[in-house]
């Protein structure tokens, strides 16, 4: 199969061991069924131990796999009647950013994806999934227009970060990132964001304020991408793996800090294996939350948004710290 990563190679060349001998059965007329099933048996056992504990890293290259499904095409599995609607009214038509009207399950619902190429010449046209302000503008747009209308807003969340270039900050880029931010935290219809690949920075924030934030079980989402903590802390960005194992990046550790609401299995191997599979599971999770969020009013959602957010980042003081506290107070008076 094509596109295996490194950590998959034992698994490829197992693989490439079975089909030779059956080739090689079939040439020579040998029976050697006995022998193929328990290499496939071993196989089985070997792909168990490969994919049941997969390192931060690892997951990096899997939500980055270049054969992952995007956002329009998990929009065209998931839901129907899809009409895509552009532009931002202000500038003009960011690509890295689709979205538009559609149904899910027969209910309209507006549904806003960050959109990454298939090829190299998509990814240049779409800037590798990375939204300039007209991008945000856009999704902000279809979300104040689902809010007129009474749809709820699905995100797909897919994007390395924010385009950084003089282009994007001459046009406004953080106060796009912050508009978003604060409007969506306003919004008073349901909201249910999805990181399906990378979640990076501020790019990814400023599309997954909701209510519920779900991630696939091999994305990954984090306030930098590995690649630039490594840049930062130790001015070699190749250095992304070492950074992606400290980070807390995956989606079980961001499931234990409560940063979202539930994790949605992938096909073994990953969702690029199998997008029909992945796809059923993202909609079986994204209508269950819908309808458990749907029964609230206006103010109990953004009530229940804000209160999702505001327990994010719980600390504790040390006793040592508050003795010393006391002590400093002592000395004052």
């Amino acid at each position: 199969m094509a596109g295996e990563l490194p950590f998959e190679m034992p698994l490829v060349e197992m693989r490439k061991k079975i089909a030779e001998l059956k080739q090689f059965g079939e040439e020579k007329g040998i029976d050697f069924k006995d022998e193929v099933a328990r290499l496939e048996e071993r196989y089985h056992i070997l792909e168990n131990e490969v994919y049941s504990d997969i390192s931060p890293a690892q997951k990096m290259h899997l939500a980055r796999h270049h054969g992952r499904p995007t956002s329009l095409d998990l929009i065209g599995l998931i839901f129907t009647d899809f009409i895509e609607l552009h532009g931002d009214r202000l500038y003009g038509d960011d690509l890295a950013v689709v979205g538009g009207i559609a149904k899910l399950n027969g209910q309209p619902v507006t549904v806003i994806g960050q959109q990454r190429g298939k090829d190299t010449k998509e990814n240049i046209l779409r800037f590798f999934g990375s939204a300039h302000p007209e991008g945000f503008r856009k999704s902000l747009r279809l979300m104040k227009q689902a809010e007129k209308f009474g749809r709820p807003i699905i995100t797909f969340v897919d994007t390395k970060g924010a385009y950084p270039g003089n282009t994007a900050e001459e046009r406004g880029q953080s106060e796009a990132i912050a508009r978003n931010l604060y409007e969506m935290s306003q919004l008073a219809v349901p909201v249910i964001c999805v990181i399906i690949g990378e979640g990076g920075s501020g790019g990814a924030l400023a599309m997954a304020v909701g209510n519920r934030v779900l991630m696939l079980e091999h994305a990954i989402y984090s306030a930098i991408s590995p690649n630039g903590a490594a840049s930062i802390l130790w001015k070699d960005a190749s250095k992304a793996e070492q950074a992606a194992e400290a980070m807390k990046i995956t989606a079980s550790d961001l499931l234990e800090m409560e940063v979202i609401e539930e994790i949605i299995p992938e096909p073994k191997g990953g969702a690029h294996r199998d997008y029909e599979v992945t796809a059923e599971a993202i909609k079986d999770a994204i209508w269950r939350h819908l309808q458990e969020i749907s029964v609230m009013d206006s103010a109990e959602l953004k009530e229940d948004r804000y209160l999702k957010f505001r327990k994010i980042g719980e600390f504790s003081e040390s006793v040592l710290e508050q003795d010393a506290a006391e002590e400093e107070v002592q000395i004052v008076e």
